[in-house]
């Protein structure tokens, strides 16, 4: 039962519409996590370790079909990453 519980805490966080990042580590799993749901095959070693790409459909981010609300929460996450000048 606890395994199902936790695996239901990402999908509420990626449907609430404001952005909620207090550092550039959380603002970047935010960020692919929404991309991990969405069916992304992630590239880099990071993204892998974390997220893995079991699952995965889309070898490229422009295939990715996001919602307009996951659209936009992608893009405040990317700005504040930029504003606080987050590593890639």
């Amino acid at each position: 039962m606890r395994n199902v519980l936790l695996a239901a805490i990402p999908v509420v966080l990626c449907l609430t519409t404001s952005v909620r990042a207090d550092d550039c580590q959380e603002a970047w799993y935010q960020r692919n996590l929404i991309y991990k749901q969405a069916g992304y095959c992630f590239r880099t070693e990071r993204t892998i370790r974390t997220f893995g790409n079991a699952d995965c459909r889309y070898d490229a981010m422009r295939d990715v079909r996001l919602s307009r609300s996951e659209q936009q929460t992608v893009a405040q996450l990317q700005a504040f990453e930029r504003a606080n000048a987050c590593p890639p």
